[in-house]
């Protein structure tokens, strides 16, 4: 049985904001601004491991309302003042309480 590689582009935007329930438009957005991982290839492809950046991303402007400046500081400081486990394991606790929110709206995620 092969392992899954988290690392590998494989994923397109489409996808990736189909499992995030987002529109495709706001995530090309956020590529823009530079808010999402850098990809150097035409056909933009994205990873398991990315996926974790980009829903941390939409939850951060869609949710807490924070400006594309705001994410790319928040985004820097986790990159430079975080070893690789513990970017690992923030991530996965976001991850964790970004399920709890799925199926919520808005205003009721606001109140938590």
């Amino acid at each position: 049985m092969a392992l899954l590689d988290n690392t590998k582009d494989v994923i397109p935007l489409s996808s990736v904001a189909e499992l995030l329930t987002a529109k495709v438009r706001t995530l090309k957005m956020y590529e823009e601004k530079g808010l999402l991982p850098l990809k150097k290839e035409t056909k933009k492809l994205y990873s398991i491991d990315d996926i974790q950046i980009v829903s941390f991303v939409h939850y951060l402007a869609s949710v807490k309302k924070i400006n594309a400046n705001g994410i790319k500081y928040i985004i820097e400081m986790l990159n430079n003042n975080m070893d690789e486990k513990n970017r690992a394991d923030f991530l996965d606790l976001v991850e964790t309480k970004l399920e709890k929110l799925s199926g919520k709206e808005v205003t009721d995620v606001e109140s938590m």
